[in-house]
């Protein structure tokens, strides 16, 4: 009884402190989620049905509307042009994607992506800021909503078996594509290895002040992504005042105070 009432006290008081901001992980995070399986799958398909296209890709990227997942690939003109769109309903069955290569303009929306990715690209190829490690790819994700434009930078691996959080970036832009700031999430990189013998696994990393007190945005992404591959339980983000758990089977996060999640734990140690 001790022990569930200390969490329901914990979940009144994440709720009334924190919800708004978990709200706005939790969209942000399926946002990016989104983007990045629309551009996972579409790669492959693209490949797979058009071969013949291969060297005329200038670039791709993803984005939602109306329910539907888009990815787009362009040619290597100034003007790009578009090469396929790739669409996929929210439980990404790749037999039912839907494909459009008749060649066109990029749409308007579609050419405020291609600017933001364009310029990110630019600066994680001059710009110290971003880190390069070995076997590993940065990848920009454009994201552009009605009340801002960003692009998120994500740490992907080159090889099967790890999930690599952290060594993570936001670059944030005004109404017309300039850049506005460019800043690390994680100042740390965090790879996680897994393999077929993983079974219902919990993982964890710790978030440093600068990262904030909650788990992020991308660092859900990553998960998603990776969980069902990896065969993971849950995910735990320990930060300076809270505790994220993020439940890899639902898809489900639990906030905790530190200090509540300190007490839970030495409730449980009590019983043992």
């Amino acid at each position: 009884m001790k022990l569930t009432t200390t969490i329901l006290i914990t979940l009144l008081f994440i709720s009334n402190t924190f919800g708004q901001t978990q709200d706005e992980i939790l969209a942000e995070a399926f946002l990016l989620y989104n983007s990045e399986k629309a551009s996972w799958n579409g790669t492959d398909l693209f490949l797979e049905k058009f071969p013949e296209k291969r060297n005329l890709i200038g670039g791709y990227f993803s984005y939602s509307e109306d329910k539907l997942h888009n990815c787009i690939f362009f040619d290597k003109s100034e003007d790009p042009k578009l090469l396929a769109k790739i669409t996929f309903n929210d439980d990404f069955n790749i037999a039912q994607a839907q494909m459009d290569t008749i060649s066109r303009k990029l749409s308007v929306r579609e050419k405020d992506l291609y600017t933001i990715r364009k310029i990110a690209l630019v600066e994680i190829n001059q710009d110290t800021l971003f880190k390069q490690y070995n076997n590993t790819n940065l990848n920009p994700i454009p994201i552009i909503t009605d009340k801002e434009k960003k692009v998120f930078v994500l740490t992907g691996p080159k090889v099967s078996g790890v999930v690599v959080l952290g060594n993570d970036y936001l670059l944030t832009y005004d109404k017309n594509n300039k850049l506005k700031n460019k800043k690390s999430l994680h100042k740390n990189i965090i790879p996680i290895e897994y393999n077929s013998e993983t079974k219902d696994a919990v993982t964890m990393h710790t978030h440093l002040k600068s990262t904030g007190d909650l788990i992020t945005s991308t660092d859900i992404c990553t998960i998603m992504l990776y969980e069902k591959y990896a065969n993971w339980k849950q995910h735990i983000v320990i930060s300076d005042k809270n505790v994220s758990l993020w439940n890899c089977k639902t898809d489900k996060l639990l906030v905790l105070t530190k200090k509540a999640w300190e007490k839970i734990a030495e409730d449980q140690n009590k019983k043992k």
